[in-house]
């Protein structure tokens, strides 16, 4: 299964099934899908009419709704209908969490519902042991409480997203597969095989999670646990709880960038704590990126060198400081590892030369390790390209001869739009930080200040999850349950805590998958009701129903009390 795409040194685009979703078809060859979801409160109709249109407006072509009752599911209706009066016919999405009635009622409205198996009817009942015959039985329940939706589904044409969340898988899950990229997959294909077995193929899935090495790792597991058993059905793709500004488009980029890369994706959501018509541009941008066909290699070097589905450092020697266990180095200016003065790459910290090869040519370069002429040396990968299925290559090639030299992979970019260029490079590079191949990363771009692309190249490791170098914000982009101002909250505590190196700090707006999504975060924020906010430490719950006036300086309260606490 380690082959998960069928070349891993092309842009080959996973063929799925096509799912029809009211007028706008996915998977199969059509354009990958753009979508988002409103952030008002489902029962004003106007104003989600209103944010509808926005979105529309935008770019977006499928509008999700979040439907958490049985008012809300039946007021989609009221929404529909004022946007097809208005001469809108773009599909509606209803996102159900925990309510199988709101799912039902909502089925025979709009055109698609997604439904979380971790909280739909896969509910955790306190019961943390199954045996083997008490695993199969609730296997069957799931099935029996699933196929009135189903019913409803297929009379009506609607279309259902499996939606897993690494936050919010179900005990029986845990217990068996662990809080795992495993775990989330077996979690949606039970219900895939359940499905099946109704015989309903309108069926789209999406692995999500705020950890973009969990998000990558569990979608590329899914495809080749598809292709195992015989299925097709499109991929949703989608960085949860990204955050906002630069950070959240690096992010989001970045995971689903590298999927993009591998041919995995057929609609994508990106998750900013922003109103939701400034996403969908950002999510063009990405697709973009991806639009095009590479010249098919059939080269013998077609074996991906590395487990696709877990992350692990290539290994390398240590020399200068660079490669082995060390962190993934960056060069840049004096702020950065190491800088490239008079062509020499030197180490900032001890101000010396450090003894470097560029690599530029593939073919030169099998031709140099045959002749054996590489020596001790740090390696820079050059190819003067702007993907990274050729630097694939070239890791294929350092497997195949055993080479275990430290890589710095140098790209330049002549692009002047500077979200454009930061989402470029994240994603650009992701698809080989993932991948764990990378020893350092050097970036280029005449248009920019050096200072800010180093900072830009920090920000990418931060966002890939493979170097810490300032606070990290896991935040949700926010919808109809939340019931305070998520954005003004994001903005205030980044302005008092963004000097806290390290610690990670959620923003939630609801419970529905704040306290899951925020498992690795050290310090969590997260909505309890109309202006009330639950403060976490870790996975535990501090304080309850904080006025949000107050929520902030108790939350740094908490903070100082742990000893995480550093003066600026």
């Amino acid at each position: 299964m380690n082959q998960f795409i069928e070349n891993p040194y092309n842009y080959q685009r996973f063929k799925t099934r096509i799912v029809k979703i009211g007028n706008t078809a996915l998977g199969g060859d059509n354009p990958i899908r753009i979508q988002s979801m409103t952030n008002t409160d489902t029962m004003n109709t106007d104003a989600t009419v209103a944010q509808s249109i926005r979105m529309i407006e935008a770019g977006c072509e499928y509008v999700r709704i979040t439907a958490p009752g049985v008012k809300e599911a039946e007021n989609l209706a009221n929404i529909k209908n004022e946007l097809l009066k208005k001469g809108y016919q773009t599909p509606l999405i209803a996102d159900i969490h925990f309510n199988p009635k709101a799912a039902e009622i909502a089925a025979s409205i709009v055109e698609k519902v997604r439904i979380n198996p971790g909280n739909y009817v896969d509910r955790n009942t306190g019961k943390f042991e199954f045996t083997d015959k008490e695993y199969q039985e609730e296997l069957v329940r799931i099935a029996e409480r699933i196929f009135p939706l189903i019913e409803i589904c297929k009379k009506n044409q609607t279309a259902i997203r499996i939606g897993t969340n690494h936050g919010s898988l179900s005990n029986r899950i845990i217990n068996r597969y662990g809080d795992t990229p495993k775990g989330m997959v077996e979690s949606a294909m039970e219900f895939i095989r359940i499905l099946n077995g109704f015989d309903f193929n309108n069926l789209v899935l999406s692995m999500k999670s705020s950890n973009v090495k969990v998000m990558i790792a569990s979608t590329r597991l899914l495809v080749a646990k598809m292709k195992e058993e015989g299925f097709n059905y499109p991929i949703h793709l989608g960085v949860t709880e990204a955050g906002d500004a630069e950070d959240g488009r690096i992010k989001s980029a970045a995971g689903i960038g590298a999927l993009l890369h591998d041919g995995i994706g057929d609609t994508i959501r990106v998750s900013l704590t922003e109103d939701p018509e400034f996403e969908l541009p950002v999510a063009r941008k990405i697709i973009d990126f991806y639009n095009k066909t590479v010249v098919e290699d059939k080269s013998e070097t077609s074996v991906f060198p590395v487990n696709p589905f877990q992350y692990s450092r290539r290994k390398s020697l240590l020399i200068n400081e660079i490669g082995s266990n060390q962190a993934v180095k960056i060069v840049g200016d004096i702020n950065a590892d190491y800088s490239f003065i008079n062509n020499q790459l030197k180490n900032n910290t001890t101000v010396l030369p450090i003894d470097y090869v560029f690599i530029d040519n593939i073919e030169e370069f099998e031709i140099e390790i045959l002749q054996k002429k590489l020596s001790d040396k740090i390696l820079v990968f050059d190819l003067k390209t702007q993907n990274s299925f050729q630097e694939r290559k070239l890791f294929s090639l350092l497997n195949k001869y055993q080479i275990v030299l430290p890589v710095i992979i140098n790209k330049t970019y002549n692009i002047a739009d500077l979200e454009l260029f930061q989402m470029k490079a994240a994603a650009d590079f992701n698809a080989l930080l993932v991948d764990g191949f990378v020893d350092g990363i050097w970036i280029e771009n005449p248009n920019f200040d050096i200072g800010l692309i180093t900072n830009t190249s920090f920000n990418i490791l931060q966002a890939c999850g493979v170097r810490i170098s300032k606070t990290e914000f896991i935040s949700c982009p926010s919808c109809g349950r939340t019931q305070f101002r998520i954005m003004d909250a994001l903005k205030l505590i980044k302005e008092r805590t963004s000097h806290l190196k390290g610690l990670k700090i959620a923003v939630m707006g609801c419970i529905v998958n704040g306290p899951g999504e925020m498992a690795d975060a050290h310090y969590g924020y997260v909505g309890a009701g109309n202006g009330r906010i639950t403060l976490y430490k870790g996975k535990e719950v501090v304080e309850k129903n904080i006025p949000e006036n107050e929520a902030l300086d108790k939350l740094i309260e908490l903070i100082k009390a742990n000893g995480d606490w550093i003066n600026q």
